[in-house]
């Protein structure tokens, strides 16, 4: 049973439900998609189902061994089939990419005080050993660095309204990644 389909993030808006009271949702649209391949265990090591999205985009899908038998090549998914009103889903997607940042942005550090002569210290990160012993920087320090553009999975998240004819879902919260990129949308 195929839980995974593919969407590009439109963007956010405000919805209303029955009783008037206003959500953020985030709005995926979903292009066509064609199972184009197939990956086995005997030949790859694992079994999945390769996608075709919009016409170029491969991407694939873990499914089990059991059934692949049950999909061909060609076969057209229709997102309705798999998500509907009132489900669950996590949604995977790269992160956007914010550049190289200090430690006051990436990891909400406070910084030194404004007075007493720190006139240079205010967005330092401060102390970052611990003297003679151990003599070096403990890994995984929180220090500046890159920050986003790494893949995030927001969790259970709930589908608010699905809509077959503009080929959109609305889902409950917010997506990781900039508008119009690709996102994963996993049934739980």
């Amino acid at each position: 049973m195929l839980n995974t389909i593919f969407a590009k993030k439109v963007g956010m808006k405000q919805w209303f439900d029955a009783a008037g009271k206003r959500h953020g949702v985030t709005v995926l649209w979903m292009p066509a998609m064609k199972i184009s391949g197939f990956r086995t265990q005997e030949k790859n090591g694992y079994s999945a189902l390769q996608m075709e999205i919009g016409g170029k985009t491969k991407q694939e899908v873990r499914t089990p061994e059991a059934d692949l038998s049950s999909f061909k090549a060609g076969d057209e998914i229709n997102f309705t089939d798999i998500v509907q009103v009132g489900d669950k889903v996590n949604v995977t997607a790269t992160s956007k990419g914010k550049g190289f940042a200090g430690v006051v942005k990436r990891h909400h550090f406070a910084g030194g005080p404004r007075t007493h002569g720190q006139s240079d210290r205010e967005r330092a990160p401060g102390s970052i050993g611990a003297g003679t012993t151990p003599g070096r920087v403990i890994p995984g320090k929180r220090m500046a660095g890159q920050m986003g553009n790494v893949t995030v999975t927001t969790r259970k998240l709930k589908v608010v309204d699905v809509n077959p004819n503009q080929k959109t879902i609305f889902v409950s919260g917010a997506v990781p990644g900039p508008r119009q990129k690709l996102v994963k949308v996993q049934k739980i």
